[in-house]
């Protein structure tokens, strides 16, 4: 029974977390490494391209919730999530055509765009924290909980219980399906192979006659998507504060790097990666070993190697250690 427990207690703050987690950060990695393996270079400002979506999708869904909308059991933010990714679609394509295009045209080297999206990244984030304020805002309604941790002891009689949030499934099944038609996408359509032919040889890619301006429209507006609904995910499970998702850019990059910079796959998996890293390493162990282990050897202390605040140092650890013994990462990406 006790070993039971310790499982139950596992999953309960360890293994659901982590796949939530994980779900989140591919989503947001997969927009990453998209950019880098089409427009070739890092944008730092996908962290707050997610902070705007999250809060255009906020704002409509205040405004669905005023005139009386509601999504039953679910969140009304799934109503306004389309709503979101387009005006965050409008937002990024008004801003490759202000500025990204134009360095596209000189053929600036690489790290000159990086340092434009910087300076993008800061635009975006003063504009979100001026339009919806720095305050921690929750925005789940519906049903919280699919199984509460005090139904699931009754049911089985055990003392730790196991508690499924609704925005724990809406999250992996909202983030299984849109990987799905990711990968339909860019293996099945035309405009797809065009993204991947454009991606493997630009110079060959145009000479077959893909359109260069195209490619560019339709890698936006997909990363737009992805970011939306990753930022969406992250504020629905947690909250949203648009500082936050500043933070989220470490690791983000980190999964992308991890899993290999330029890969769709290894940006899923280096999210799964980065999240049950963080998560493991920051978690009080004490619990689940003192199920385990005999009481002559259960431990008074926490038993934890990181405290949560320091997170993400985990994730920039892992970044190093990737860059410095295996720099194409997990799925052989390309090298930073």
């Amino acid at each position: 029974m006790d070993f039971l427990n310790a499982i139950v207690a596992f999953a309960n703050f360890v293994f659901v977390p982590g796949l939530a987690y994980g779900a989140q950060l591919a989503l947001g990695a997969l927009g990453v490494t998209l950019i880098y393996g089409i427009l070739r270079f890092s944008n730092f400002a996908h962290g707050d391209t997610m902070a705007f979506g999250t809060m255009a999708t906020i704002l409509v869904t205040w405004l669905l919730q005023s005139w009386g909308v509601s999504f039953g059991v679910l969140p009304t933010a799934l109503l306004a999530l389309p709503f979101g990714v387009a005006a965050t679609a409008l937002v990024v394509l008004g801003t490759d055509r202000a500025v990204y295009r134009f360095y596209r045209k000189q053929k600036a080297a690489p790290v000159i765009l990086v340092i434009v999206s910087m300076g993008v990244m800061f635009v975006m984030n003063g504009i979100v924290r001026f339009i919806i304020g720095v305050e921690d805002i929750g925005f789940a309604d519906g049903e919280r909980f699919l199984i509460s941790a005090r139904t699931f002891k009754e049911m089985t009689g055990l003392d730790e219980g196991l508690a499924i949030r609704t925005t724990t499934v809406i999250t992996l099944v909202t983030a299984a399906i849109a990987v799905a038609l990711l990968f339909w996408f860019l293996n099945k359509t035309r405009t797809g192979k065009s993204m991947r032919a454009f991606s493997d040889n630009e110079d060959l890619a145009l000479l077959s006659g893909i359109s260069p301006e195209r490619v560019v429209a339709v890698t936006w507006i997909i990363v737009a998507a992805l970011a939306t609904t990753a930022g969406v995910l992250y504020g629905l499970d947690k909250s949203f504060k648009a500082f936050t998702y500043f933070q989220l850019l470490l690791p983000i990059f980190a999964a992308a790097i991890v899993g290999g910079l330029g890969n769709p796959l290894g940006a899923i998996a280096g999210g799964f990666v980065i999240a049950f890293s963080e998560v493991t390493v920051t978690y009080a162990w004490k619990k689940v070993l003192g199920y385990v282990l005999p009481d002559s050897l259960a431990p008074d202390s926490l038993v934890q190697l990181l405290s949560t605040d320091y997170k993400f140092a985990v994730s920039f650890a892992l970044l190093i250690l990737v860059l410095l013994f295996k720099p194409t990462g997990l799925f052989k990406g390309q090298s930073v």
